[in-house]
């Protein structure tokens, strides 16, 4: 059996020998992972300072249970002891970390961990704890904290992607509701361009989940196998459209480029949505040119089983906001000055919304996913309503700008131990550093989360007996997952 990796090598050097650290006669260790301040309200003067809860699931399917089974708990015990002792033999030197702990995990078989946390989906306040976790066994005290690595590098991302997604809803939902526009189509107005600029393939199907919490619309296929193996995803998880590239635009040469449109719209892709990137060479001329060209074969497309027949139009590069709304440095009556909505509106035209707002022939659209951000996205929004059209206009492709631009930092999330228990008697733990801000301070001993009016609160120093009680429930323990979710009960708790 090969081993993707060994989950006891999936730590920093320096949690390897926390065991012999913690006090003679440690029992258990009791931590939590909280998102502790938001760099999006800094950016977004109307966010209301909560995260996405999700990823949890995913984690332990993956690497608490799968990894962990195949990469140590399957494997000859000698085989894996001496793994482990050779490496951190060969870095912290010979002898320096004993082994026989990881010996006796080995022979009990499973991981003895309980890992209690609010349903995913859920949207938490700052400084809240999404989860807690705590040792099982006396014996496995510094199992606890000896996760906190992989757990952090797992999480923080896909609450983090799910968070930024809910905004992006929220957003395009506000303007949908302003201007008069469908508000099904909000679904599939966020689109995920970001596998290529991501970590890696498994970090863009992972966290690309976390965009498929808000939206249907995906361009990430790994995505949609990762929510149907570890979320019980079914239906409709993600959908896309045929699309076209650079290299495609290219080999068809620039003098004629025209046959290349017509070929698609026409032969290729006769009814349905084509998506077809336009400023290969000349985006106004496109704009301008070829769609009066092919403006009968356009209109007279044929509607798909779901009755969609439009060609979408995808600039790619530029300022997004003058690109889309218009220029007004750029001469007037030019195309660049009018912005491509409007170029598009007087060769097409279309109807209004029941607010007043100009939306395109239902035959064409528009789709820019350029270095996207929220804010970007809210400018654009803003521009077309300030020009009297619809927001459902224009679908944003999301990429790697917004989804990989990102740190733990975002919403400052840690993972830290508040309570533990030696030779029988408990003790709270926290930390308050004076040279902080305030940001870094820790709730303190056994933790109680409970929803309320205001939210999700934190009730810190709780008794054993409280902290059974509140919105934290048990999803794992024992190395098994005992509690499960839905990305449709996900997207329920968003909707």
């Amino acid at each position: 059996m090969s081993i993707k990796i060994n989950p006891l090598n999936a730590i920093d050097f320096y949690k390897a020998d926390h065991r012999r650290q913690y006090p003679e006669g440690t029992e258990y260790v009791y931590a939590n992972f909280t998102p502790r301040s938001s760099r999006l309200a800094k950016m977004l003067p109307d966010f209301d300072d909560r995260v996405v809860f999700f990823g949890l699931q995913g984690f332990i399917k993956h690497f608490l249970i799968d990894t962990w089974s195949e990469g140590f708990f399957s494997q000859p015990k000698d085989k894996v002891v001496a793994a482990y002792k050779r490496r951190m033999d060969n870095s912290l030197g010979e002898g320096a970390v004993p082994v026989d702990h990881i010996a006796a995990l080995h022979d009990l078989g499973y991981l003895p961990l309980c890992i209690k946390a609010l349903p995913e989906g859920s949207r938490v306040n700052m400084r809240v704890p999404v989860l807690t976790l705590v040792n099982t066994d006396p014996n496995f005290f510094w199992l606890t904290n000896y996760i906190e690595t992989v757990l952090s590098a797992e999480l923080w991302k896909s609450c983090t992607t799910a968070s930024i997604a809910y905004e992006y809803k929220r957003l395009l939902t506000q303007y949908a509701e302003k201007t008069g526009a469908p508000l099904d189509f909000v679904a599939l107005q966020g689109h995920d361009f970001s596998s290529r600029g991501m970590s890696g393939i498994y970090d863009a199907a992972q966290t690309g989940v976390g965009h498929l919490t808000s939206f249907i619309g995906t361009d990430s296929v790994a995505s949609i196998d990762y929510a149907e193996e570890y979320y019980g995803a079914t239906g409709v998880v993600g959908v896309s459209v045929p699309a076209t590239e650079h290299s495609v635009m290219c080999m068809g040469t620039e003098g004629n480029e025209l046959e290349t449109f017509r070929r698609l719209i026409c032969d290729l892709y006769p009814s349905g949505i084509v998506s077809i990137v336009s400023d290969t060479w000349d985006f106004w001329r496109v704009i301008t040119e070829f769609t009066v060209a092919l403006k009968t074969e356009i209109l007279n497309r044929k509607p798909n089983a779901l009755g969609l027949a439009k060609m979408v139009l995808r600039p790619d590069s530029g300022d997004p906001v003058k690109i889309i709304c218009g220029d007004p440095e750029a001469p007037i009556d030019s195309p660049a000055y009018k912005g491509a909505v409007q170029c598009l509106w007087d060769i097409f035209g279309g109807t209004t919304s029941d607010k007043g707002y100009k939306m395109l022939n239902e035959r064409v659209g528009l789709i820019y996913g350029d270095s996207i951000t929220l804010a970007r996205a809210q400018a654009i929004l803003s521009g077309l309503e300030a020009k009297g059209f619809a927001s459902s206009n224009i679908v944003f492709g999301i990429g790697s700008y917004t989804y990989n631009f990102l740190t733990r930092d975002t919403f400052g999330f840690a993972v830290k131990a508040t309570w533990g228990q030696v030779n029988g008697i408990g003790r709270e733990l926290f930390k308050d550093p004076i040279t902080d801000s305030g940001v870094k301070k820790s709730a303190k001993g056994l933790l109680r989360v409970e929803q309320t009016a205001n939210g999700f609160e934190l009730f810190d120093q709780q008794t054993p007996e409280q902290e059974q009680n509140g919105a934290l429930a048990v999803v794992f323990e024992n190395g098994k997952i005992v509690k499960e979710v839905t990305l449709d009960e996900i997207r329920a708790r968003l909707s």
